[in-house]
């Protein structure tokens, strides 16, 4: 009996963080594990969606693409940590919105925990989701918007809908009590920013040309390895979301990749009976396509079922680009709504089909005994789609108001933001 006591003791000295244990102490292995996947999201925004959307950019706007892109992270880091984490993460407020108690980030201290690690790394770690959020609308309006109302515009964005958005899905607020599933971001992120990014591109108008003349990508190059660096940090996005270094976590890993793969591969081969060539651009807009769609499901779905949402999100990605926007005509710059809008909608849905209660217990789609899950997903699209559509909207005439307007002149236009703008050069054109 003495032999049995000790050895039991000295298994609680060599695991003294283990959740099994102390569900509520500070656990080293998650945390390092969340502290990585907060850098890999980090690095998604500011290098890999600039290097993706800069490369589709035409060669004279280059560098305002960069620009627009590295300003909005900077503006939603600092917003974040100033009100942006207590409105989404703060105490209810009739399922709403969170309350201010935690403005300037006030009441988390070193030893302040949300799980099993420190609340700092979690705040940081969301924080990178709305920075990259709102950094996913400017692909709507790249080549024609004034640098001071994007600046405006991301303030009130991320303030006014990314945050209320973010509380209701994961802070507590009511899409969440009504069950909705959202692992990573699929309303959250990608509905939230493809429907923003399709209002505001109305909104903006059309570029000069459209649709007349040709809109050579300045480098599909810097496009490739975008795509490339936002599928290596959206393990990040996607395993880090389960918030510990444990199955889950590695589960949402594999289907990440796996869905990506597929969606590539899909959008390779619809674009290559269709136009007889298989284009890098569409290999790499099926990855980004694939990442979208399996997002809010990455926690939820076993390995079979990320085939079939990759698939599924590569033939609707192309679809959506290469038709539904010609026959709607609306000019989204770098498909915004195309890829991220529809095949989040698409993700968002496919999740209340599969998810699966043998990866996380009391997630269970219509596949697996509740057709209710299908309908509480589509509650949840519909609702975040008319919510951040008018909200949007109201965003926009705030912006027009405070900057005199959306769109840069003319001139300035036709001459290309990266000289008439910043007064720079992405590329020396001999």
């Amino acid at each position: 009996m003495k032999h049995k006591l000790m050895g039991f003791i000295a298994i609680l000295a060599v695991f003294p963080c283990s959740n099994a244990w102390a569900a509520d102490a500070l656990n080293a292995g998650d945390t390092a594990w969340i502290i990585v996947a907060t850098a890999l999201v980090m690095m998604m925004t500011p290098a890999g969606l600039a290097l993706f959307y800069g490369g589709m950019s035409r060669y004279k706007n280059l560098l305002n693409t960069f620009a627009m892109t590295l300003v909005a992270y900077c503006l939603a880091s600092v917003i974040w940590v100033v009100w942006g984490y207590t409105l989404a993460f703060g105490p209810d407020k009739a399922g709403l919105v969170g309350g201010l108690s935690h403005l300037f980030l006030n009441g988390i201290g070193v030893d302040t925990l949300s799980g099993t690690i420190p609340t700092s790394v979690f705040a940081l770690f969301q924080m990178t989701f709305a920075c990259i959020t709102v950094a996913l609308v400017l692909g709507a309006i790249v080549d024609r918007m004034k640098f001071s109302a994007w600046i405006v515009f991301t303030i009130l964005w991320v303030t006014l809908i990314y945050c209320p958005i973010a509380h209701w899905v994961w802070g507590g607020g009511w899409m969440g009590s009504m069950g909705a599933l959202d692992f990573a971001g699929g309303t959250v992120v990608h509905i939230n920013a493809g429907v923003a990014g399709l209002v505001l591109s109305l909104v903006v108008g059309k570029r000069i040309g459209y649709g007349k003349e040709a809109m050579f990508p300045s480098s599909i190059t810097l496009t490739a390895l975008g795509a490339a660096l936002l599928w290596f940090g959206w393990f990040g996005f996607n395993a880090g979301s389960q918030l510990a270094a444990d199955g889950v976590a590695g589960s949402a890993f594999l289907v990440t990749n796996t869905s990506a793969a597929a969606a590539a591969l899909a959008w390779m081969l619809a674009e290559w009976a269709a136009s007889k060539k298989p284009t890098v651009l569409g290999l790499a807009s099926g990855v980004v396509a694939g990442l979208v769609a399996i997002t809010p499901a990455a926690g939820f779905v076993n390995m079979p079922a990320s085939l079939v949402i990759g698939i599924g999100a590569g033939l609707l990605g192309y679809y959506s680009v290469a038709v539904l926007k010609q026959k709607i005509g609306y000019d989204d710059s770098l498909d915004a709504f195309g890829v991220h809008g529809m095949c989040g909608i698409w993700g968002a849905l496919a999740t209340g089909l599969f998810a699966n209660p043998a990866i996380t217990e009391g997630a269970k789609g219509l596949f697996y005994g509740n057709p209710k899950q299908l309908w509480i997903q589509f509650v949840s699209i519909v609702a975040t789609a008319v919510f951040t559509a008018i909200g949007t909207l109201v965003v926009i005439m705030i912006t027009r108001l405070l900057t005199g307007g959306l769109r840069v002149t003319n001139e300035e236009e036709i001459e290309g933001l990266d000289n008439s703008l910043h007064g720079e050069r992405g590329f020396e054109i001999a």
